[in-house]
């Protein structure tokens, strides 16, 4: 779900991106982040608990939690929350502390 409208503040959307999460093609918006981009998408689990395997969705929006944690690009433990989109970036979840590689 995207806010189309607000009653006060103004703002345009930027172009359409593509990227890949979990081996899918998704759809997001030039200014948006990778969390915001899977949401609106339909994507509410982002990852798990790192010892009862519960799952994680988008909680903070700001960096602090680590509920939104995925490997980007090859990159593990990224905070997707606040890491903006670009196109053709590939994004999984991560198991446990996730994997540099």
């Amino acid at each position: 779900m995207r806010i189309e409208q607000h009653p006060i503040l103004q703002f345009q959307r930027g172009n359409k991106i593509k990227f890949t999460f979990n081996g899918q093609e998704v759809e997001g918006y030039e200014g948006e982040t990778i969390a915001a981009a899977l949401h609106a998408a339909g994507v509410k689990v982002l990852g798990k608990s790192l010892f009862l395997h519960r799952p994680r969705g988008f909680y903070c929006a700001i960096g602090n939690c680590s509920s939104c944690l995925m490997t980007v690009n090859g990159t593990a433990n990224v905070k997707t929350c606040v890491t903006d989109l670009e196109e053709g970036m590939i994004v999984e979840t991560q198991e446990g502390k996730g994997v540099i590689v």
